[in-house]
C-alpha cells in the first residue's frame, strides 16, 4: 500500500477529528487525473473518500456532503480540487 501523501494524513485528520467516523478510506486518484483541469504537477489534487459515521445520521444526502465539504474547505483553498465522496451513518 503506498505512503499516505501530506494532504491524505490532513484530510484524514481533519475528517476524524469532525466525525469519529466507524470507517474512513482515503485515496489519492491525482495519477488518473493528470493533465486535467485542476490537476497539479506534484498531485494531491484528486482524492475519493468514503466514511461511515454516526455524525451522518438523519441528515440528508446533500447536508453530509456540505458538512464534509465545510470540514475540508482549507483544504480546498489550498489545491484539493476534486473529492468523491462516499459518506454513510452505520
Amino acid at each position: 500500500m503506498p505512503q499516505p501523501t501530506d494532504r491524505q494524513t490532513r484530510i484524514h485528520d481533519l475528517l476524524t477529528e469532525a466525525f469519529e467516523p466507524l470507517e474512513l478510506e482515503i485515496t489519492d486518484d491525482s495519477a488518473k487525473h493528470a493533465g486535467h483541469a485542476g490537476a497539479a504537477p506534484g498531485g494531491e489534487t484528486h482524492y475519493s473518500v468514503r466514511i461511515t459515521s454516526a455524525a451522518f445520521e438523519g441528515l440528508s444526502r446533500v447536508q453530509v456532503q456540505r458538512t464534509v465539504m465545510m470540514v475540508l474547505q482549507s483544504e480546498f483553498d489550498t489545491g484539493l480540487h476534486a473529492l468523491s465522496l462516499k459518506a454513510n451513518a452505520p
